[in-house]
């Protein structure tokens, strides 16, 4: 796995995502990305915002993630959020957006290692869309939790695992190993 063509989508990890469910997964998250951060490998952070008139709204009814409160990314995150990382703000559950989408492309990136909330909505759907454009994403399992409980959770592993490959699925020790032992490498 190489440093530079590999980039860590640290997704949704919000204050309005956080609760008695997604709160365990917050020390998993941040030890994930300061590890990282040392390998020199890129990193990009994304925030949901659910616009008024979303489908999450029309739809499912959904209004939450409006306000500037709930959309602020935790306080956890804050000291990463310096010039060297990008913050992509979405209104879809991929970060496949546009944006996205240009920025994974430009950098070149061809791996995508995905952690944060919720495992069964934005981080799946966003190795979904990866795994569907040719990059291949990999879901840091116990650095992903669902605000739904453990069994929405466990639910889109499962669907990850058959949709994506069992192999796709691995935890920090093991995704931390592999960039850092190319990385020694380069």
């Amino acid at each position: 796995m190489n440093p530079h063509s590999t980039a860590l989508l640290v997704i949704d990890v919000q204050r309005g995502f956080i609760n008695q469910h997604s709160r365990r997964v917050l020390p998993a998250i941040v030890q994930l990305v300061e590890r990282w951060r040392a390998t020199g490998a890129p990193m990009v952070l994304t925030r949901f915002h659910n616009e008024p008139g979303s489908p999450y709204e029309t739809i499912t009814g959904w209004t939450r993630l409006r306000t500037a409160k709930e959309q602020a990314l935790v306080e956890e995150l804050a000291p990463f959020t310096d010039s060297a990382v990008t913050v992509i703000d979405k209104a879809q559950s991929s970060v496949f957006t546009p944006e996205g989408a240009q920025l994974i492309r430009d950098q070149g990136w061809s791996d995508l290692v995905l952690c944060g909330i919720d495992t069964d909505a934005c981080v799946y759907d966003s190795a979904v869309a990866a795994y569907q454009s040719g990059y291949r994403p990999w879901i840091v399992t116990d650095a992903c939790a669902s605000t739904g409980g453990p069994e929405y959770h466990d639910a889109a592993l499962l669907l990850a695992a058959r949709n994506l490959g069992a192999d796709q699925l691995v935890t920090s020790e093991t995704i931390l190993t592999r960039i850092g032992r190319q990385g020694a490498h380069t």
